[in-house]
């Protein structure tokens, strides 16, 4: 069924692949999972990001340009100075690395009891989401591969 799935999707089954899952929908953790997303696919791999719970929000049109810092943040990390950070670094925005994780061909998946759960629907997300998917749907893309958790 996984190598139905990807055939397709027109996946490449032989590709090495990363699967990330985004929790988290805060500034300090939209960033890592991006950048890993992102150099796994300049680097050839299949790349996927699997948002669920609180990493909605990243891919939330009213919210994806609002991210704040989370309460987990070292002490000092505050949302101005990671906008700082990324100003000075000349570091794209979220929205921008959104959109560059979808043109590297990295794919966006939206939870789909999350999505339930929050009472949001598919035109609340971005337009770089790929599908909403299940649990289970989501850990068949993702087998063989190495899978983060953010």
């Amino acid at each position: 069924m996984a190598q139905a799935t990807q055939v397709r999707q027109g996946l490449n089954p032989q590709a090495q692949k990363l699967s990330i899952i985004v929790s988290k929908g805060s500034l300090d953790m939209a960033y890592p999972a991006f950048m890993l997303a992102n150099a796994g696919a300049a680097m050839g791999m299949e790349v996927h990001l699997f948002f669920t719970f609180w990493g909605m929000a990243v891919i939330n049109k009213r919210q994806e340009a609002n991210l704040q810092v989370g309460p987990d943040a070292s002490p000092g990390m505050t949302t101005a100075a990671v906008r700082d950070a990324v100003a000075r670094l000349k570091l794209p925005t979220i929205p921008e690395m959104v959109a560059g994780a979808k043109d590297m061909g990295v794919h966006l998946h939206a939870c789909s009891t999350t999505l339930e759960m929050m009472g949001m629907r598919k035109d609340d997300l971005v337009p770089e989401v790929e599908d909403i998917v299940g649990a289970s749907t989501f850990l068949q893309l993702s087998e063989n591969g190495q899978t983060l958790f953010i």
